[in-house]
Order: C-alpha cells, then sequence, then structure tokens
C-alpha cells in the first residue's frame, strides 16, 4: 500500500472519528439539556398564572403583584428571556400603588412556545385573551419596551378605550425600520449551543448577557430561578419569527395612524441611532404626550430604575 492512499486513510479515519465525537458530545449534552428542562421546570414552576390562549393549548404566563386603582401592563423588548425578573427591579417600586402585570409572550419566560404566526394581530389577540382569562380587566396603562411598542401602539388603534396610555421605555415606533431598513438578527451558533444545552458549559454567559443579573438587581435564588429559564429561552423559535415579522408589523401599525390616547416615551442617550430618537419623539408629539432622554443604556429601566419610576409616577397622575 502507497504512503498516499495510508494517508488518505488515515485523514478519513481521523475525520469519522472526529465527526463520531462531535455527534456524542452535541447528542449527549441534548439529552442532558433537555432532561434539566424538566427538572427546572418541576423545581420553578410559574410564580403567576399560566392561561390557555388558543386552540393548541397554548399557555402564556400572566405575573401579578401589587393593589390599586391602575393596572400597569409591561411589555418586554425582542429576545428578553424572563421578563418577570428583566422588568422586577422598576415594577417593585410601583406595586405599592398599583397593580403590576407582567405578560409574557410565547417563547418568553414560563410560556409556551407556539407554532401560531407571529404576526402582530395574532400577538396582540393572545395578549389580550391572556389577561383577560386571568382576570385583569382594562384600562390598562402600557409599558412596552423596545420592539413591544409596535403592540402597543397597534392595541391602542384597535381597542382605544382598553388604553388609557402608553409609557414606553426606549420603545420601537412605526417609520424607524422603514426608514433604516435595519433589522435585528440572531446568531446561529448562539442559536444551536441554546437548542442543544451546550451554552450551559460556559459559566458566565447567563451574567453577562441578562442585564437585571448583571446590574446586580437579582436575589441569589432569583438569580437562579433567572438562570433556569435564561437557558430554555434563548433564541426561541417564536424569537427568531418575531424578528423576521418587524417590517411587515411595523408597516401594519404604520398604516393605522397615531392613536388617540398620549403615547409618552423614555429614550435612551446611548442610542447612537439618530432617527431612533427621531422617530420616538415624533409620536409623542403627535399624541399629546412626553418623552424624556435619560442619560441610560436600552434596558433603562434596569440602568436607572428610581427615575423611570419617578417620572412615571407623574405621567401616571396625568393620564388618570
Amino acid at each position: 500500500m502507497g504512503k498516499k492512499k495510508i494517508l488518505i486513510q488515515t485523514t478519513i479515519g481521523i475525520l469519522l472519528l472526529l465527526i463520531v465525537s462531535i455527534t456524542f458530545i452535541v447528542g449527549s449534552s441534548y439529552i442532558n439539556h433537555r432532561d434539566l428542562v424538566e427538572q427546572e421546570k418541576n423545581e420553578y414552576p410559574a410564580p403567576g398564572v399560566l392561561v390557555v390562549i388558543n386552540d393548541n393549548y397554548d399557555k402564556l404566563h400572566v405575573y401579578t403583584e401589587g393593589e390599586g386603582n391602575e393596572t400597569l401592563v409591561f411589555m418586554s423588548g425582542l429576545g428578553t428571556s424572563s421578563p418577570v425578573y428583566d422588568f422586577k427591579v422598576l415594577y417593585n417600586k410601583l406595586s405599592d400603588d398599583y397593580r403590576i402585570v407582567v405578560i409574557e409572550r410565547a417563547g418568553y419566560g414560563w410560556s409556551d412556545t407556539t407554532s401560531s404566526p407571529r404576526n402582530i394581530d395574532n400577538v396582540l389577540e393572545e395578549t389580550r385573551t391572556a389577561l383577560q382569562l386571568s382576570g385583569e380587566d382594562p384600562p390598562y396603562i402600557l409599558f412596552p419596551h423596545s420592539m413591544a411598542g409596535l403592540e402597543a401602539l397597534y392595541w391602542a388603534n384597535l381597542y382605544p378605550e382598553e388604553i388609557k396610555a402608553i409609557i414606553g421605555l426606549d420603545p420601537l415606533v412605526p417609520g424607524y425600520y422603514e426608514q433604516t431598513e435595519k433589522k435585528p438578527s440572531f446568531s446561529t451558533i448562539i442559536t444551536l449551543l441554546a437548542r442543544t444545552g451546550l451554552m450551559r458549559n460556559q459559566p458566565d454567559v447567563f451574567r453577562d448577557n441578562f442585564p437585571a443579573m448583571k446590574k446586580g438587581h437579582l436575589t441569589e435564588e432569583e438569580a437562579e430561578i433567572a438562570r433556569t429559564i435564561f437557558f430554555r429561552r434563548v433564541q426561541t423559535k417564536n424569537m427568531l419569527e418575531e424578528a423576521d415579522m418587524i417590517p411587515i408589523n411595523s408597516q401594519t401599525v404604520f398604516e393605522q395612524g397615531d392613536p388617540d390616547i398620549p403615547f409618552n416615551a423614555f429614550i435612551s442617550s446611548e442610542n447612537e441611532e439618530e432617527y431612533w430618537r427621531k422617530s420616538i419623539i415624533s409620536y409623542t408629539k403627535a399624541t399629546g404626550g412626553e418623552y424624556y432622554i435619560l442619560d441610560v443604556g436600552h434596558y433603562m429601566h434596569i440602568d436607572d430604575p428610581e427615575l423611570v419610576a419617578e417620572k412615571s409616577r407623574k405621567l401616571i397622575g396625568k393620564a388618570t
């Protein structure tokens, strides 16, 4: 047997061994991850209520606390693995005087993933259904973060009697993506690491990628629970579909025009996109709302919850 043939066979053998080894590692990780997810679900059940929102028996998680005459509904931005813990530091400062509701969309937090398309009509109806079935009746004051700004505006246009005001947290509004032609994208590698559970082998990935944890706003127990949710709710299929649907959903909301209720907003000064600020300010002025440009990041409710809560109280007072 010639040296060339031996070299080829050796190379093929090494490649086959490598493929088998990678397949074994990934497969073992996936099985372990799947088992851990079920174990973690049982160990840390949803703190709120899970309500069935469609014929497929998909459930959404609705978390509530506090009492008051006004109901504040917190709506997370794109890709936030655990909205309940993401908003916690802010709603804790408001729950003494208001009813607090955090709605977790399909594919987020304790909610199920769904095969229902992520067009804005479906998403809004799921939100409204979940709130009403959980006993949280309108009218509401909406606190949408980032992408949820589109849903809040659409909601106020279609059902104005259900919304008293919108207080956006660096919210996305129609016109931005049409003007910039930018759309959020997710890493295929990160998706693979999340699905297979290989991400669990990175000890700092949760701390570095969950803002409330990074800023030290979670107790040790809360951090452990949020970590388990993070590992099963990174770049879910519903999140990927939401990102793909942004241009269409944005155009749908744009065609509805301006709502007849005040659209208020906190705007991050750290966003380098000038048109982001301009588009938000335009909506606040058109609806008689107010805006504040804060020296904080996109997750402003985590960066400076005291300031956001203080100014939110003033805006709530004007809306009621």
